[in-house]
């Protein structure tokens, strides 16, 4: 947003400094402070040049209008909109929930995607790059988020309690998640031919490895691997825990496993699960009556 040096320019830049320095002494996480910043900004695009005090929740409203009509933005798009804008009056601005109505947009109901164990083998085995391949197994091992498996640290691989210890996971919480014996064995062949200082998958440079090269790769791997689904880096998360349910886990261990504060989050695996949905028996077969076709 270009803006004349004005004094409502001024104004929307202090605005947004606030709206940054807020964030930064509440420790949101580098993804929601951009996140929250940028959507901050588009808002204050579309405001300007209305002065700050003049802005009423009927802007905001014709805003979110816009979003929807015009833009045809994503509902997951206007949520974070109106987070960064709940954010600024609420936080920022200290104004009570109840002075303004935003309505958020009715969630789509939609079951995850879940690739079967064949696939996630096969994306493997078509995963020739040693880091590449270390990184889609950690993530689909332990059920992590794509940035939980960027953020772990050396010292986070606990191969004695078989643990892996994920810090400042979503909502800043902690948590310990399990360590796979063939993961480890693939981990310390990793260790010998990169040598990590500090994160577990570093850059060349020895930053933290980026989340877009992550979702580059493994485009490449899931093309070789010939599976046709929209496979995303979370699909793997999502297959962890349908997995794991297949196979017999208490749900409440893999809602602690994912981190899930609601059980709730956790049981939308169940509507995905093939093996539950083979172990029930149409009524039609239980009559013990012959049928002619």
């Amino acid at each position: 947003m270009e803006l004349t040096l004005d004094k409502t320019a001024d104004a929307y830049k202090a605005a947004l400094g606030m709206l940054e320095a807020k964030m930064k002494m509440m420790r949101y996480s580098e993804s929601t402070y951009r996140t929250y910043r940028y959507m901050f900004r588009e808002f204050l695009k579309y405001t300007y040049p209305k002065k700050l005090h003049q802005i009423t929740e009927t802007d905001i409203l014709l805003f979110q209008r816009q979003l929807v009509v015009e833009k045809k933005c994503s509902r997951a798009y206007q949520n974070q909109s109106i987070n960064a804008i709940k954010f600024y009056l609420e936080q920022v601005l200290g104004w009570d929930r109840q002075v303004y109505a935003l309505q958020r947009p009715k969630a789509k109901q939609s079951l995850p995607l879940v690739l079967s164990v064949e696939e996630v083998q096969r994306l493997f085995a078509c995963t020739p790059n040693l880091k590449h391949k270390t990184i889609l197994m950690t993530i689909y091992s332990a059920g992590l988020r794509v940035s939980e498996a960027l953020n772990l640290r050396v010292e986070d691989i606990d191969s004695d309690r078989m643990q892996i210890r994920v810090s400042g996971g979503k909502g800043d919480k902690d948590r310990n998640t399990i360590l796979s014996e063939r993961l480890l064995v693939v981990l310390r062949q990793y260790y010998l031919e990169y040598a990590p200082k500090y994160y577990l998958f570093e850059s060349y440079d020895g930053l933290r490895y980026s989340s877009s090269s992550v979702r580059k790769f493994l485009k490449r791997s899931v093309k070789r691997a010939g599976i046709d689904k929209p496979v995303k880096v979370h699909t793997l998360r999502h297959s962890f825990a349908t997995h794991l349910l297949e196979n017999g886990t208490n749900l409440r261990y893999i809602q602690d496993l994912l981190g899930h504060t609601s059980a709730k989050t956790t049981e939308i695996y169940t509507h995905v699960s093939s093996k539950k949905l083979s172990d029930v028996i149409s009524p039609l077969d239980t009559m013990g009556v012959y049928l002619k076709g």
